[in-house]
């Protein structure tokens, strides 16, 4: 069982920057794969980022490459999004997720387990 809590969400200008964490409970978190969803409103929730659990493997979404960076600390049971030159598209609730398995993958229903989410509202 993982608990996950998001953090670091905000209202930033176009163009400014947040950083997103996810704490994670239990032991066993450096086993697995971590991904950030988003959703925003009357939109389906969508694959922002992956990582899997040693950091070798990350991908992303085409409209976030080059701007968002995810990372994790196995030490410090957390991931995080760092989000750069946000553009008010970016505007959604961010979720942090995880899943047991060890490909990073971008289906939402792969994913065992789910943050409250965390909203970020980028103005133009």
């Amino acid at each position: 069982q993982v608990q996950l809590v998001e953090s670091g969400g905000g209202l930033v200008q176009a163009g400014g920057s947040l950083r997103l964490s996810c704490a994670a409970s239990g032991r066993t978190f450096s086993r697995y794969t971590m991904g950030w969803f988003r959703q925003a409103p009357g939109q389906e929730r969508e694959f922002v980022a992956g990582i899997s659990w040693s950091g070798s493997t990350i991908d992303y979404v085409d409209s976030v490459k080059g701007r968002f960076t995810i990372s994790r600390d196995n030490a410090k049971n957390t991931v995080y999004l760092q989000m750069n030159s946000l553009k008010p598209e970016d505007t959604a609730v961010y979720y942090c997720a995880a899943r047991s398995g060890m490909a990073v993958v971008t289906t939402r229903r792969e994913y065992n387990y789910w943050g409250q989410g965390t909203q970020v509202t980028v103005s133009s």
